[in-house]
């Protein structure tokens, strides 16, 4: 069974999910946005291994830690798409500006296009390329057990922002209805701040984007 645990990390509060089998206790990281230690610690108590880190987007609150833990688990780091290297080269700097500790470098090991399935031992997970808050933004959808990884594309009530470097308004506006709501309604969402919510919801409510589906 797919297990789920949102672990908030950084003064940004970013959602770090956990993700493992139950019966494997194999485990990848989605978004390990900072915190290393924190984040060792919550999956040594779980008694968890894990397999990979995946990268939604290569902003530091998402990616701050991950250089450091693909260096003590020594794991692949997958994602995000190859158009956000230009923000992991300059994670160091960003922290520097924003107060944060200086993370070690993030390479990564396979770049995303959109379209590959990413293994969780049976767990199956599709990548979406989702540009728009970054240009090389990427989300996981799990249909089986209908949840989507919106990283900072798509919030409960709002969206993410465009006025970065390469951001683009439109481009995140077709990625939300190109890859957000071609899902079920039924579908949850764990963005990379703030509560879950559904498609279903956000269609119908999120100021930005109700009654604009289709």
């Amino acid at each position: 069974m797919l297990q789920v645990k949102i672990v908030p990390v950084t003064a940004f509060a970013q959602n770090c999910s956990i993700l493992w089998d139950s019966e494997s206790k194999e485990a990848i990281l989605i978004d390990a946005g900072g915190e290393a230690g924190k984040l060792q610690q919550e999956v040594a108590g779980l008694g968890l291994t894990v397999k990979a880190l995946w990268l939604t987007h290569g902003h530091l609150d998402h990616a701050g830690a991950v250089g450091e833990l693909a260096r003590v688990w020594q794991v692949p780091v997958i994602g995000p798409h190859e158009d956000d290297q230009f923000w992991l080269d300059q994670i160091q700097e960003s922290s520097a500006r924003y107060g944060f500790p200086i993370p070690e470098p993030v390479v990564v090991d396979q770049w995303l296009q959109g379209g590959e399935i990413l293994k969780l031992g049976e767990h199956e997970f599709e990548v979406r390329h989702a540009p728009g808050h970054t240009p090389g933004h990427v989300m996981f959808y799990n249909a089986a057990h209908g949840l989507l990884w919106t990283g900072d594309v798509l919030f409960k009530g709002s969206i993410g922002r465009t006025d970065f470097p390469r951001g683009n308004f439109d481009q995140l506006m077709a990625s939300i209805q190109r890859e957000c709501f071609s899902l079920p309604d039924e579908t949850q969402f764990i963005s990379g701040h703030g509560p879950l919510s559904t498609i279903g919801y956000e269609k119908q409510f999120n100021p930005f984007v109700a009654g604009k589906a289709g």
